[in-house]
């Protein structure tokens, strides 16, 4: 995961939350997306492959445990996942290499 990096939500759909003041949520497959470009983190075109851009809504969000957007996502890109990673930007790394040399 790039340092710093700021991923937002593409997908291919939506929805309206009407208890949230119709706030308009990801539905579908999601991806990672970097505002400014476009494409997503995998490499999908977002206007060819017709994904709606949501640059209110962060990735760690569209996950299910995180109890944020992710309640009309049915799939995670697995490609977007790997680079963005499945966790917020606060969290520790898997592992450190102490001592890559003997």
């Amino acid at each position: 995961m790039k340092r710093g990096a700021r991923y937002a939500v593409a997908a291919s759909g939506q929805w309206t939350d009407e208890e949230d003041g119709r706030r308009r949520l990801p539905a579908g497959e999601v991806h990672a997306w970097e505002p400014g470009r476009n494409e997503t983190v995998c490499g999908l075109s977002l206007s060819r492959s017709r994904l709606a851009r949501f640059s209110h809504v962060s990735w760690p969000d569209t996950f299910p445990e995180s109890g944020g957007a992710a309640d009309k996502v049915q799939r995670v890109c697995p490609r977007c996942a790997s680079v963005a990673g499945r966790r917020g930007s606060d969290a520790r790394p898997r592992w450190v290499r102490v001592r890559p040399r003997p």
